[in-house]
């Protein structure tokens, strides 16, 4: 885990230990809203409606921060180089918008949230020597069987209704969960796109929460101990579990990242291998296409004194 020898200068070479900031983008499960808290009160209230819109400002203060931090002016820290440091960026960004996809199926279709995060990541791309961690959004389905005989749980019903409200076999909540299964396919073949990915900056799809089933009890019951006063987002028990999903899937190869069945079990931590011990980017995919064939200089001489016969 020590750092490399030298900073390293490609995307492709970094050590844990050779990042120097990290940083989280997202919406209210990215920011980790209540994790602290046991009750209501601990549940500020937020405009979840414009999460993925605000993603923009939310870059653009990041850099300007990157640009700006004057350090803690201890011997041992120098401050930010905006250039030359290795930065680690996450992103979970989407589930607020399925939420909210019943109020307007066109502003939180899909297409929508492909364009917006489209931008966004376009913008990310003017900070250097950047891995950017874009987390797959989970199902979110298994999210309506979170309940307690609390008025905290009442919330789920105005800021997540679509999910809630809908009946366990209407039409509703199947297309719903249809959309759910759409942002993830969107989410991944966006990033299959070659443009996210130079010499000093990747971006990372980390699955880990594709498939995840939330934490149960033995008895088949929703383990609530996880879960805020809202029922909805995670308490500090939660997020260490998502850390150590996302902090394997960095170590871990392009079609080797251990997606998380359930949450029941406490995810075991990995240790970067010593044959490989930088975090897995991918490769920039050079054109494999056969050069054009030209004949050489001589031979067109000669072609042309065979055209004169």
């Amino acid at each position: 885990m020590s750092p490399s020898p030298s900073v390293p200068t490609s995307v492709e070479n970094v050590r844990a230990a050779d990042v120097k900031v990290i940083a989280a983008l997202g919406d209210s499960l990215t920011t980790a809203i209540g994790a602290n808290g046991s009750t209501i009160l601990s549940i500020p209230i937020e405009f979840r409606q414009v999460s993925w819109r605000n993603v923009s400002d939310q870059i653009r203060h990041m850099i300007d921060v990157f640009k700006s931090y004057p350090g803690l002016n201890f011997l041992y820290f120098r401050g930010l180089d905006f250039e030359e440091d290795w930065k680690v960026v996450t992103m979970l960004i989407g589930m607020n918008d399925i939420c909210d996809y019943c109020k307007d199926k066109t502003l939180f279709s899909p297409d929508g949230f492909v364009q917006h995060l489209t931008g966004a990541l376009d913008l990310m791309m003017e900070i250097p020597r950047t891995i950017v961690n874009a987390v797959q959004i989970f199902p979110m389905k298994p999210l309506r069987d979170v309940q307690r005989p609390t008025l905290g749980c009442q919330l789920q019903k105005s800021f997540c209704s679509c999910l809630v409200q809908p009946a366990e076999d209407s039409p509703e909540l199947q297309e719903l969960v249809e959309v759910n299964a759409e942002f993830q396919r969107r989410l991944e073949q966006l990033l299959q796109d070659q443009r996210y990915v130079r010499d000093d900056f990747a971006v990372v799809l980390q699955p880990y929460l594709e498939k995840a089933g939330p934490p149960r009890l033995p008895d088949g019951s929703m383990d609530l101990s996880f879960f805020t006063a809202d029922c909805f987002h995670f308490r500090v028990k939660g997020h260490e579990e998502l850390a150590k999903g996302l902090w394997n899937n960095m170590f871990q190869p392009l079609g080797q990242k251990v997606k998380i069945e359930t949450f029941s079990e406490p995810v075991e931590l990995i240790c970067p291998p010593k044959e490989h011990p930088y975090i897995y980017t991918r490769r920039r995919v050079e054109s494999c296409a056969p050069a054009r064939w030209r004949p050489s200089a001589a031979l067109m001489v000669l072609l042309s004194l065979v055209t004169r016969l």
